[in-house]
């Protein structure tokens, strides 16, 4: 891949991964390693360009009807898609649907843009990540194949050991801290092709003395209380946490902020 790349705009596709959730701005919306990469391909190419048209919750068929035709449109030099991982957390999943929809996905997207960019996503270590493990290694053998096909490039973040640390997710479990953001955005800019500015992304953070059994089980309560059973009331009610809000970035406009 060529070495620090021009790219003169970013179109960003998929759910709260892309979004950014958990990483918090004072204002109350949400960065994310979208927008920290957008703002460092900013910083190196006046008048970039940047579109985010992410919404949590959303699975790969809602990605496929709601984002997928409209990023196709913008023609962008650098597209990202990341979708799928939400189908695999739903007890009834058909993965030869979901296959066949991020292809579908892929090969609208591929041909409208410099590079695609398809990404492995993360796994938090713990029972979540072990019961729901077969499904997406599934998924992640069918967007290598899809990138071999369609000359797309896969960030793979799965394979890093950062990443999986507890530490790096927020209280929610489900979603990235503002720290694991900032590696995403690193590795996504790595394999591009610009120069790094962490080599040590995929370092793991330094051991520290784990938790006491009652601060385990106080935070597990509060984690069941305040996330868990509003995510399960969710999937029985048929509703999505994605429902009703608009894209977070919908139009491909000028970047307008601080270069991460």
């Amino acid at each position: 891949m060529q070495t620090n790349p021009t790219y003169s705009s970013l179109v960003a596709v998929g759910d709260s991964f892309t979004e950014g959730m958990s990483d918090l701005l004072p204002d109350g919306s949400y960065r994310g390693w979208a927008d920290l990469l957008a703002g460092r391909m900013a910083a190196r190419t006046p008048g970039f360009r940047y579109a985010n048209l992410a919404v949590r919750g959303k699975l790969i068929g809602q990605i496929v009807e709601e984002q997928v035709d409209v990023a196709a449109a913008m023609n962008a030099d650098v597209i990202t898609l990341v979708g799928g991982l939400n189908d695999t957390l739903r007890p009834k999943c058909d993965m030869g649907r979901v296959r066949g929809l991020l292809e579908e996905a892929v090969e609208k997207l591929a041909p409208t843009c410099r590079q695609l960019v398809l990404m492995r996503s993360p796994g938090r270590q713990g029972p979540v990540l072990e019961r729901f493990r077969p499904r997406m290694e599934e998924l992640f053998v069918c967007v290598e194949e899809l990138a071999e096909r369609h000359g797309a490039v896969v960030v793979d973040l799965y394979g890093a050991a950062s990443l999986s640390d507890p530490r790096m997710w927020d209280v929610d479990r489900l979603h990235l801290t503002a720290e694991g953001h900032r590696r995403v955005a690193e590795a996504v800019w790595q394999r591009l092709g610009y120069d790094p500015e962490d080599t040590e992304w995929r370092t793991p953070m330094p051991a520290t003395v784990p938790p006491g059994w009652i601060t385990r089980r106080v935070t597990d309560a509060r984690f069941a209380r305040q996330h868990l059973l509003p995510w399960i009331g969710r999937r029985l009610t048929g509703r999505s946490s994605g429902d009703g809000l608009p894209a977070k970035r919908p139009e491909l406009l000028p970047y307008e902020g601080p270069a991460a």
